[in-house]
C-alpha cells in the first residue's frame, strides 16, 4: 500500500491526479519565476493536474567554481514566498545543508533533497524536523532497493511524509540511464514516486557545465507515467539556451505545456479498466 501525501492542497498518491513539480532550474529573478509559474499553474488547472512550483535558491553542485549559483538563501526564499502568495500554489526548493532546513521549511511546502546528498543523515533528519513533506532524489549511484535506508531514516525521524524521485543512474562516463523496472520496484517502498524527466537527460560532467538532451525529456516522462508514477518533475524556461543553469536539459515553457496534455491522456488510459475480448462467434 502506498501512502498519500499532502503538499498544501495538492494530494500525491496512486489514486490521485498526476502531480507536476515544475519551474525554472534557478530562481534567476522574481519576474521569471512568476512567468513560468503562472503558465504552468494555469495549464495544470486546465488539465486537472496537481501543481507545485519549483526553483532553486542555490545551485551548490556545479561543475565549475565559476558557474552561476543563484540568489542565495534569503533572497531566494523571498522570491519563493512571493510566488506562493501571488500565484496561490505550493512551492518547493532544494536544500544542501542541515542549517538551511528550518528557514526553508518556514516558506516552502515541500523540501527537496538533492540526489548526491540523499544519504546525508543530518540533512535528512533536519528536513524531517520541519514537519514538511520531504522529496528525496535517488542518488545516481544507488539502486532503487537501496532507497530503503533513506525511507528508514526519514520515517524514524518522523517526517510528515516523503516522496522518492528517480532521476537517472550513472552508466559509464557522461551518461545517465533510466531503469523503469527499477522505478516500479521503488514504488513498492510504500511512498509516492516522482520521475524527474529533465535531469534524467543530463550528460554529467561533459564539459565545464553539464550537458543534456532535452529532446528526450518528453518520451522519458511518458514512459514514467505509463509505469505508474504519481508525479513528474520538469524544469522549464522560456529560453533554456540562455538560462543561468541546466540550459541543455530544461524544456522550453511552450513544449512543457504541450507535453502535459499527453501525460494526462496517458494517465487516463492507464487507469481505464481493460476491455474484455469479444466472445468467439458461434458456428
Amino acid at each position: 500500500m502506498t501512502h498519500t501525501v499532502s503538499v498544501g492542497p495538492v494530494q500525491i498518491g496512486p489514486d490521485r491526479p498526476l502531480t507536476i513539480i515544475a519551474g525554472p532550474c534557478m530562481a534567476e529573478s522574481l519576474e521569471l519565476c512568476l512567468q513560468v509559474g503562472t503558465a504552468l499553474r494555469d495549464r495544470c488547472a486546465q488539465l486537472g493536474l496537481g501543481y507545485i512550483f519549483k526553483a532553486s535558491f542555490d545551485k551548490a553542485n556545479r561543475t565549475s567554481i565559476h558557474s552561476e549559483r543563484g540568489p542565495g538563501l534569503d533572497a531566494g526564499l523571498d522570491m519563493l514566498a512571493a510566488v506562493k502568495r501571488r500565484l496561490d500554489v505550493p512551492v518547493t526548493t532544494d536544500i544542501h545543508e542541515p542549517a538551511q532546513a528550518a528557514p526553508a521549511g518556514e516558506v516552502v511546502d515541500l523540501l527537496q533533497i538533492p540526489a548526491f546528498l540523499c544519504r546525508q543523515t543530518d540533512l535528512l533528519t533536519a528536513a524531517a524536523a520541519t514537519d514538511k513533506v520531504v522529496n528525496v532524489k535517488k542518488g545516481q549511484f544507488l539502486s532503487p532497493a537501496e532507497m530503503t535506508s533513506v525511507v528508514g531514516k526519514l520515517t524514524e525521524a518522523r517526517a510528515a511524509g516523503l516522496i522518492l524521485t528517480e532521476r537517472g543512474t550513472f552508466f559509464g562516463y557522461h551518461r545517465l540511464v533510466n531503469d523503469f523496472a527499477g522505478v516500479r520496484e521503488m514504488m513498492g517502498l510504500g511512498w509516492p514516486v516522482c520521475f524527474d524527466a529533465t535531469h534524467s537527460t543530463q550528460l554529467p560532467g561533459a564539459g565545464t557545465t553539464s550537458g543534456g538532451r532535452r529532446e528526450f525529456a518528453p518520451i522519458l516522462a511518458r514512459c514514467a507515467v505509463a509505469t505508474g508514477v504519481d508525479a513528474v518533475f520538469i524544469e522549464a524556461h522560456p529560453d533554456p539556451d540562455n538560462a543561468m543553469s541546466d540550459a541543455a536539459s530544461m524544456m522550453t515553457l511552450a513544449d512543457c505545456a504541450d507535453e502535459l496534455a499527453r501525460l494526462v491522456a496517458l494517465r487516463a488510459a492507464l487507469h481505464q479498466p481493460a476491455e474484455s475480448p469479444p466472445s468467439p462467434a458461434k458456428t
